[in-house]
């Protein structure tokens, strides 16, 4: 019980990003699908949405026992395509929130649907990624099964957290009954039936064959497939095959196969995804609907994106004056027009204090000229009071002076102080249509301000006074559109900065990589002089860039921008800033750059907390999501810095392979717990990222609809065309250094106690075990878990064993322990490695042995139990083993040994005869007789 209710807790985890999604009475409403700006226009993408959508309503509400519908969608049309009079506009909805997205895949990598997940069993995932040919192309329905039920697979990845019951990786299992071992296909349920296939290809012309063992791994070779059976019996399971006609449920307790070598197992403790799906709060708060069909048919509503119209709304009240805060709301908010908000885009000011004022109406950024324009409106001094809802009314004013509704506008609201009036305007903004992206300045802005974020779903951002941490730069420089369209978005290379004494130097290398490069700037600021520091940047060819090529404005004499003519040179950009001034001052390095090309995505990142609340002393998760286009980038250097209201700022580094926080290796989500709390308020999260060319690469993403290889109808086997993929060699190819700098945001941490924090984090579960026999001995490995989670150095290790899964779950304390007095824990991270003999268990071929573990710290804090691995003993039979053939087998399958015993017993049966002959005829012949003639 005790298992299953750490299990259920996992529910209680907030999603990572803020779905609009709702459920009433059984039906989802406001889903959001979004079309990629990129995509041509075409409506059968649409109609085949819409068609998908309400066959997956009927699908669904059956699987889940009368329970769940699709009620409401809402579809995002690009900019692009022709407006109709059926389209409505964007109110708060955009393609960067949707829940599911309609894009091109990268590299022509495939058209394997799929969901991106972060977080654990239960959680939520991102999104939903389909691509227009699944959508169009009706030959895929044979590979993938109808979109309906495909809809539903990736829904429950989605939506409730469930994971694959098959496995890419580990596609076969060995399976021990009686005794007797069989190797099994890793799947969900165990009753689907099927062949075990290899299938050759030369130019048209393909073979088959059963599959063979494989020799070292004692499973089926590579490349052998499992092709199911056409017709089964097999009702379930929906994350496993759901082409299969017969498949209508999702596995349960009594179908469910918990020796499968799958994510479920892994990630869900063993538990079955109806399981799951039954201790989700959707399930909890609904009940079973009494009708054989869902009650509402889904409807669809039509969205159509505009142009990006943003109003700046600062804070000039008397205490931006303090800590040179007005000051650096210019240099940022300098950077933002200059440099972030795409062209084609409409921005306008307006200041407040006591009351507000328009600075500046509406304008299209069109030109340089007009940045410019908008930068001279900017605010240079500061007094009086903070009235926030009138600075939001005012900026609401500017926009509706061109628009006649708020729909789809973004308002950028900075503030510093308190105000008690905020709750005047909030029914105002959450019905505006608007998205109201909130920055917080300083320890004392108003702590209701993230409620128009949370309402409008902006961003919620947060600077501190600390001027080496570019934190207010780096606020506006993460407000960048939630189109869709990487090759317009602002990308940060680089955010630097640090206290350089007088006549020091700060220096560094920003690599600009092939998918960036144009629109590219170079920004340093300073925070004491008057007159820049001595500035010197070499390009990757050994041109030279001096303080005299960059520009310093009249307004702004701490800031000083060097803008790259044409396509940056790619390569390492070195730089040198030397403090010509006469005391200490604060020097930062700003880098920004736009994606080179229209047809290759950029690398871009994403960072995020898994919350955005929380309550001492439970944990917080920091991701970091790199990739280009929909491909994951691996082997990346990245390092996350947390910004406590108060204190010194906390550096970490975020890993991808698959232990502690970090729940699937090489997906290209860098994850690491954060534990590190000083103190109640708000933090700040910033990500630095860094790819070398021999390290990083592209990856494939993992939650996706199975590929099926083929079918048996009638007995006879029909298979698909293989998989398309992308060579390792292709990928590498494409992705070389670069560098990258991302905003995840701010979260606000409560019930921190005031004198200090004591050791309340366990040890993390760790999730990555395996075991196998080596010989007469068993190894295991897996990555050792920290103090704190996955920070640290754990105290010791609690092995347990058993013959059967489910006791090892249900009752860890019960099972066999292992001697484990010579394991001393390694630092987490580790990857650690221990080998012994099973002195009680008499191991023979078909021993099958289920093993897990727990970590203590040395304040005895236990972690939970570990996945459960199994070795396996099964010796399969020697003459399906393929490859070369042992020495005492000749290649007609006689064994040589077995001859050897036949021509010897043949050569004994022949003297015994030929002495008997001999004795007879001596006898009848007589003794002297003549002599017998050999």
């Amino acid at each position: 019980m005790r298992v299953f209710k750490s299990f259920v807790l996992l529910f209680l985890v907030p999603m990572v990003k803020s779905s609009t999604v709702q459920l009433k009475n059984g039906g989802y409403e406001d889903i959001v699908i979004a079309i990629n700006p990129e995509l041509p226009e075409d409506h059968n993408i649409i109609r085949n949405i819409q068609a998908m959508i309400k066959e997956a309503s009927t699908y669904l509400f059956h699987a889940t026992k009368q329970r769940f519908f699709f009620k409401a969608v809402k579809i995002i049309i690009p900019l692009h395509w022709l407006p109709k009079p059926d389209y409505l506009n964007v109110k708060t909805e955009s393609y960067d929130k949707a829940d599911v997205i309609v894009a091109n895949p990268f590299l022509k990598y495939g058209d394997d649907p799929y969901t991106l997940q972060y977080g654990g069993c239960g959680e939520k995932g991102r999104y939903i990624h389909f691509t227009p040919d699944f959508l169009l192309k009706d030959n895929l329905n044979n590979i993938y099964g109808s979109r309906a039920k495909v809809f539903v697979h990736e829904w429950a990845h989605l939506r409730w957290g469930v994971f694959d019951e098959y496995n890419n990786d580990a596609p076969f299992y060995v399976s021990v009954n009686s005794g007797t071992g069989s190797v099994e296909a890793t799947r969900c349920s165990g009753d689907i039936t099927g062949k075990y296939i290899v299938q050759s290809c030369t130019g048209n012309s393909c073979t088959t064959r059963e599959c063979k063992y494989d020799q070292q791994t004692k499973l089926y070779e590579a490349g052998c497939k499992f092709v199911p059976d056409k017709t089964q019996n097999a009702l379930a399971s929906i994350m496993y095959m759901q082409s299969l006609p017969s498949v209508v449920e999702f596995c349960d307790r009594s179908t469910h196969n918990e020796k499968a070598t799958n994510m479920q197992n892994k990630m869900c403790n063993y538990h079955s995804t109806w399981e799951v799906i039954m201790n989700s709060p959707d399930f909890n708060n609904t009940s079973q609907i009494n009708s054989a069909s869902p009650p509402f048919e889904t409807s669809f509503s039509l969205l159509q994106t505009k142009d990006r119209v943003v109003c700046l709304v600062l804070d000039v009240s008397g205490s931006m004056t303090g800590n040179n805060r007005i000051k650096r709301l210019y240099q940022a908010a300098e950077i933002f027009l200059l440099q972030i908000i795409e062209i084609g885009s409409w921005v306008g000011i307006v200041t407040f204090h006591s009351t507000a004022q328009i600075k500046s109406n509406l304008q299209q950024i069109v030109s340089d000229n007009v940045r410019q324009n908008l930068i001279a409106h900017l605010p240079t001094s500061a007094g009086g009071g903070t009235n926030i809802c009138k600075g939001v009314r005012k900026g609401f004013e500017v926009i509706k002076q061109k628009y006649s509704n708020l729909d789809g506008s973004e308002l950028v609201l900075l503030t510093d102080g308190e105000d008690s009036g905020m709750s005047s305007c909030l029914t105002e903004v959450e019905n505006s249509g608007s998205i109201i992206h909130t920055i917080a300045l300083g320890p004392s802005a108003a702590p209701q301000l993230e409620q128009f974020s949370d309402m409008t779903g902006g961003l919620k951002l947060y600077a501190t006074d600390t001027v080496d941490s570019n934190g207010l730069i780096d606020a506006f420089s993460g407000i960048s559109s939630g189109s869709g369209n990487t090759a317009e978005q602002s990308i940060q290379l680089e955010s630097t900065a640090r206290s350089v004494a007088v006549k020091q130097w700060m220096n560094g290398t920003v690599t600009i990589d092939s998918t960036v490069g144009n629109d590219t700037f170079f920004v340093v600021t300073w925070d004491q002089s008057t007159s820049p520091p001595d500035i010197l940047l070499r390009d990757p060819k050994g041109k030279e860039y001096r303080t005299s090529a960059f520009t310093v404005s009249n307004l702004n004499l701490r800031t000083a921008r060097l803008n790259i003519a044409g396509t940056a040179e790619v390569g390492d950009w070195l730089y040198w800033i030397q403090n010509s001034h006469t005391v200490s001052q604060v020097i930062s390095m700003i880098v920004t750059s736009r994606a080179a090309s229209l047809t290759v995505p950029p690398v871009t990142v994403k960072a995020h907390m898994n919350k955005d609340t929380n309550n001492f002393p439970h944990p917080m998760v920091i991701y970091a999501e790199v990739s280009q286009g929909f491909l994951p980038v691996l082997g990346a250097t990245v390092m996350a810095t947390v910004e406590p209201q108060t204190g010194s700022a906390v550096e970490l580094k975020l890993l991808d392979d698959g232990s502690g926080a970090d729940i699937t290796k090489n997906d290209g989500i860098y994850s690491k717990y954060f534990t590190s709390f000083k103190g109640n308020g708000r933090y700040n999260l910033k990500v630095h990222i860094q790819g070398r060319n021999k390290t990083v690469r592209l990856g494939r993403r993992q939650s996706r609809a199975l590929y099926v290889p083929g079918y048996i109808e009638n007995g006879e086997i029909k298979m698909n065309a293989p998989r398309p993929e992308v060579s390792d060699d292709e990928i590498q190819a494409k992705l070389g250094s670069f560098n990258r700098v991302a905003t995840g945001g701010s979260f606000v941490v409560a019930n921190v106690p005031s004198g200090g924090t004591t050791d309340v984090f366990p040890p993390c579960k760790i999730i990555d075990l395996e075991a196998q026999f080596e010989e007469d001995k068993i190894h295991l490995s897996w990555t050792a878990p920290g103090n704190d989670l996955d920070v640290g150095q754990a105290d010791r290790y609690i092995i347990k064993m058993s013959e059967s899964l489910l006791d090892l779950r249900n009752t860890f304390e019960n099972a066999t322990s292992v001697n484990t007095s010579s394991l001393i824990p390694n630092p987490a991270g580790t990857k650690e490695s221990f080998q012994f003999k099973a002195e009680s268990v008499t191991i023979e071929n078909g021993t099958v042995i289920y093993f897990a573990i727990r970590a203590i710290d040395n304040a005895f804090l236990t972690s939970e139990v570990s996945n459960i691995a199994q070795a396996a003993l099964f010796l399969p039979p020697k003459e399906s083993l393929p490859g070369t053939l042992p020495p005492d087998v000749i290649s007609d399958g006689i064994n040589v040994s077995v001859i050897v015993l036949i021509v010897t017993g043949a050569v004994i049966v022949v003297l015994i005869v030929v002495s008997t002959t001999v004795c007879i005829l001596y006898k009848k012949n007589g003794k002297g007789g003549p002599a017998l003639r050999m």
